[in-house]
């Protein structure tokens, strides 16, 4: 494939190493006194490395290059500890990468290690994005008018860590799997979201029995008839976890079937 791909020029090169700290996925090493690109697949083309560089020796290219695999790449990151992993994250948050991110927190998420703190002085407002403090503007209405909202849940418990996969009301379902801050970001969650639904809440992040969630979904879609699953999902990183733990559930139980994934911003836009 056609993608953008460092480009480092050995003439100008001087080996100084700057080049090296500043990738943490692992794409550059000192190889015979020069910086040398030893694998493309490492390689995310977005160029951080080229404002370390003293020489002006690395540039972007467009060539043929094996696609950049964020599972590779992490699974060397990890061997190198919390420190370039959380630098790893840091590098794809800054350059707007939120697939990646979202790829790497889930794999962080799945291996049950903790999704670091990022550093605040490139995030003002604070670190990991789930955790950025933040004050909501909203325009009040000038004529407030009384709005009966009517609650939609039919069934109970919600929490996944409390449901019983042999619940009745399982069969023939169309699942709701929310992530537990959607609801207070939402407006009309219920109306939108609840209606009609068998609705499950879990936090990707916080809750500690990832692997406990995913064979109880596993059960779930294994012994019950579900004609429908949504998952509604905040557009922080480490919420894309939610979406691991029902593919790895529904990969479990050698089940195969659409998922609508609904990301909803904090301001309670659906993105």
């Amino acid at each position: 494939m056609n993608r953008e791909i460092i480009l480092i020029d050995e003439n100008k090169c001087n080996g100084c190493g700057n080049c090296i700290p500043g990738c943490p996925e692992g794409a550059l090493q000192m190889i015979d006194g020069k910086a040398r690109l030893i694998s493309d697949l490492f390689c995310d083309g977005l160029g951080a490395c080229i404002g370390d560089c003293p020489q002006g020796a690395i540039s972007v290219t467009t060539r043929e290059a094996e696609a950049y695999d964020e599972a590779r790449v992490l699974e060397n990151i990890i061997k190198a500890g919390p420190n370039t992993i959380k630098a790893h994250l840091k590098h794809l948050r800054d350059h707007d990468q939120q697939e990646y991110l979202e790829q790497a927190v889930a794999i962080l998420l799945r291996q049950g290690m903790p999704i670091p703190r990022l550093d605040e002085d490139s995030c003002p407002s604070g670190g990991c994005p789930s955790t950025q403090t933040q004050v909501i503007d909203r325009i009040p209405n000038e004529m407030p008018t009384k709005t009966v909202v009517k609650a939609e849940l039919q069934t109970w418990p919600v929490q996944l860590h409390l449901l019983n996969p042999s619940a009745p009301y399982l069969e023939n379902a169309d699942l709701l799997i929310a992530a537990t801050c959607v609801p207070f970001a939402f407006p009309d969650f219920h109306a939108k979201y609840i209606k009609g639904r068998v609705p499950i809440v879990l936090c990707p992040k916080l809750d500690k029995d990832i692997d406990q969630y995913i064979e109880k979904l596993a059960v779930i879609f294994q012994t019950h008839k579900i004609n429908s699953v949504t998952i509604a999902r905040m557009e922080v990183p480490c919420c894309g976890g939610t979406e691991f733990i029902i593919q790895k559930a529904l990969e479990k139980a050698q089940k195969f079937m659409m998922v609508k994934v609904n990301v909803i911003s904090i301001k309670g836009e659906i993105i």
